[in-house]
């Protein structure tokens, strides 16, 4: 034992001039190990407690002014957001705002500050905020209300921050419900036959035809629980609520938050004045603590029980799909592998049937291998974040490279640039910069490039080993019926992992073009393993299937097993734009399946790259048991 020990330090030693990284990576490790003794623990940027106080009793980790911020404004009717002060809303003379995120720069997150101020535990009543006027006859000021109203007509939100948090807006709805929306509209609009649009169905007063109807004036209620038991001084903020109201002020330096509504006419040709005021007060709540505090966005999600309705439900299909693979892994097979094992004599060889009748063909290489190889490397990235490239023979790695590295990414940056170009035309705030994509650009070239160029070389130095030989000719396919035709296949093996996850798409929609709040990440968490699952039985099964009717042609056909779920996503996506959007205007019309053949791409890519190795390991598995002469 301590020959062998002594004998291999020396040779440990002796290696060790040789490898020069080793001396990088212990000063690494020693330099972060002596700095993880100095570390302290610490919050990251915007979840950290805010401690509110009174102004009287302000100290440097105690606040007494408390702010809100505002984001851009968006629509259901259509996808093109813009900024808050495009709409010329009031605006803060100190503007200032949050370093932005990548997430945020391409999704055209516009986050400021604003003019509305409060003091902790200050009830004010009618503060006037500013006051905006529009003379028809001045160009610019027309412009201006002319956006405004079509921003009504369209039915653009707001939405407002406080200390991190949204500020909800809750109304009753049939049936005694509360339903509550992160946002609230500009305002409402009477059609020319009287019908009342959106948010004015909640107050009769917004009755008269053509007119459009602003929300000047909003009442916030702030709720906020003390944390501390011994400094009662200290509270922290749990929620924040608003009612947006219409008022026309008559007098702007005699304010009263009452009378009639502030009425805009849809054909308005003289000079008009809004006043834009609010209410502030602040409730304690001693029983909501600030670790739960987002807890009041969930007063009008009810979705929970449907999403529970579709965890089963795809636990049902997963269990008869996993039913169908025991059955068929641990009887079909194994008695197959058995019965194969078992012939002594020539005769009996030439008796053979079923899948093992095609192990000379199995794994020859597919046409279109370089395409498949490519997509297979996309899909990789898209599952893991990572790179691997399979080695098909006879494919040249250096191609391969140049495949995997720009087939998708230029296909999905040329969509991009397109649709970017739409929302520089139309004004948009969602319209990335020069910079932003030249920094997107250079994110792929100096990221994504590298690491795929380097798993390409990677794969191209190992060579696959097969467990059977190839034969050096094809063997012919009997006539397969139109239930084995590689459609049919692949509209079984598509509908199979779609009806796990529909359900779980239509929130996922709703929260992109919707602007729902999507917090359910757990069941998300479920459904993807679901989705991984029944995309690799649903392959395997039919996997077997083909095979066992002598067709050997499974490379292309089970990747597009299962990636066939992204046709029906497509599908899915234009009934949802029929039946559940209401838009109108070509611009938001492109930019929206624009958007979502990038996702469905995406799809595309992830489940056949599943479907494929589940195929591939399964195929390898069996065929490595199988004695073959």
């Amino acid at each position: 034992m301590s020959s062998r020990g002594s004998y291999l330090g020396t040779n440990l030693w002796r290696l060790w001039p040789a490898l020069p990284g080793l001396w990088w990576l212990l000063g690494l490790g020693l330099l972060l190990g002596l700095q993880a003794a100095r570390c302290a623990p610490f919050y990251l940027p915007g979840l950290a407690p805010v401690n509110f106080c009174e102004a009287d009793r302000e100290t440097p980790t105690c606040k007494s002014s408390v702010a809100l911020f505002v984001n851009r404004l968006d629509s259901v009717e259509s996808v093109l957001p813009y900024e808050h002060n495009t709409f010329d809303f009031c605006q803060d003379s100190g503007k200032k705002s949050p370093s932005e995120n990548l997430g945020q720069v391409l999704f055209g997150g516009q986050i400021t500050s604003s003019p509305y101020k409060f003091s902790f535990n200050k009830t004010e009543t009618c503060i006037k905020v500013c006051v905006k006027s529009y003379d028809t006859a001045n160009e610019d000021q027309k412009k201006k209300l002319d956006f405004l109203k079509k921003g009504i007509q369209l039915n653009y939100q707001h939405h407002w921050i406080i200390d991190n948090m949204p500020v909800i807006w809750c109304r009753d709805i049939e049936g005694r419900e509360k339903y509550c929306t992160p946002g609230f509209p500009i305002g409402c609009f009477v059609t020319k036959s009287g019908i009342a649009r959106d948010a004015c169905v909640i107050n009769l007063e917004f009755n008269k035809s053509n007119t459009f109807y602003l929300f000047n004036h909003v009442d916030i209620t702030i709720t906020y629980h003390r944390e501390n038991e011994t400094n009662w001084s200290i509270a922290r903020l749990v929620s924040a609520r608003l009612d947006p109201k219409s008022y026309k002020h008559s007098d702007e330096n005699h304010l009263t938050c009452h009378g009639p509504p502030m009425e805009i006419p849809g054909e308005y040709t003289d000079k008009l004045n809004v006043t834009y005021t609010y209410s502030v007060k602040f409730e304690e709540n001693k029983n909501n603590k600030s670790g739960s505090r987002w807890n009041y966005v969930l007063e009008s999600m009810p979705e929970t029980n449907i999403q529970w309705f579709s965890i089963i439900n795809s636990f049902v299909i997963i269990l008869f799909l996993s039913g169908m693979v025991a059955m068929i892994t641990l009887k079909t097979v194994h008695k197959d592998i058995t019965r194969y094992n078992q012939m002594r004599f020539p005769e009996d060889a030439q008796k053979e049937f079923g899948w093992k009748l095609v192990h000379g063909d199995v794994f020859r290489p597919p046409r279109s291998r370089m395409l498949l190889s490519a997509f297979l490397g996309q899909g990789i990235q898209v599952l893991i974040m990572t790179f691997i490239t399979l080695p098909f023979r006879g494919v040249q790695w250096k191609t391969n490279f140049l495949l995997t590295a720009l087939l998708c990414p230029c296909v999905i940056f040329a969509n991009l640039f397109i649709m970017n170009l739409i929302l520089w035309v139309e004004g948009s705030s969602a319209a990335i910069s020069f910079g932003a994509l030249i920094g997107i650009f250079a994110m792929w070239l100096g990221i994504s490039v590298p690491l795929t160029f380097l798993g390409a070389y990677i794969g191209s130095m190992g060579k696959f080993k097969h467990p059977v030989h190839i034969n050096q000719v094809p063997r012919q396919i009997p006539q397969q019926t139109f239930f084995r035709k590689p459609l049919f296949g692949m509209i079984i093996g598509g509908v199979l992992p779609f009806g796990c996850t529909f359900i779980q798409l239509f929130f996922i929609l709703n929260s992109i073009w919707s602007h729902q709040m999507y917090i359910m990440f757990g069941f998300l968490f479920l459904v993807f393993i679901i989705l991984l699952i029944t995309c690799s039985e649903a392959t395997v099964l039919l996997c077997y299937f083909h095979l066992c009717a002598e067709d050997y042609h499974w490379w292309w056909r089970a990747f597009f097993t299962s990636s066939f779920m992204a046709v029906y996503l497509f599908m899915y996506t234009v009934y949802y734009f029929i039946t559940k959007l209401q838009i109108a205007d070509v611009a938001s019309t492109i930019l929206y399946f624009g958007s979502s053949m990038i996702m469905v791409l995406i799809f595309f890519l992830f489940t056949g790259t599943v479907g494929f190795f589940s195929c591939f390991f399964f195929i390898t598995k069996i065929y490595s048991v199988v004695k073959v002469d």
